[in-house]
């Protein structure tokens, strides 16, 4: 389902409809949000949260840091790279944002330390 607006930009054409449909599905038995902050951008997040909040002990809401053309794995010294260089000038001003907002949107269900899924191999 898109939340977000025309080409995943902006508000939604109708909120109370996106509001309605995550409800639904989460009443119908949704276990599973697959989001980012990228779309809207800040747009989805926002609703999930509207519309969910507090969440259902079984929901499991999963979101993306940025977009991506394809996943290629770091080497070993990039690994943990924004806990090791918080400082560092581009995850102070684009990264560190995005996660702040994530655990004030999601501070009830908010994990410290992320888990990279299925990130053996590139993929497309």
């Amino acid at each position: 389902m898109q939340l977000a607006g025309p080409g995943v930009f902006g508000p939604p054409k109708d909120r109370d409809v996106a509001l309605a449909v995550l409800r639904e599905a989460v009443a119908l038995g949704v276990n599973h949000i697959d989001t980012s902050d990228y779309y809207g951008p800040h747009v989805t997040n926002q609703l999930i949260r509207e519309a969910l909040h507090p969440y259902p002990d079984d929901l499991v809401i999963v979101t993306k840091v940025g977009a991506l053309e394809a996943f290629y794995p770091a080497e070993a010294y990039h690994q943990d790279y924004l806990t090791l260089h918080p400082n560092q000038p581009y995850i102070a001003y684009n990264d560190l944002p995005k996660v702040e907002n994530l655990k004030k949107l999601f501070a009830d269900n908010y994990i410290e330390k992320p888990t990279l899924v299925n990130a053996s191999k590139a993929t497309n």
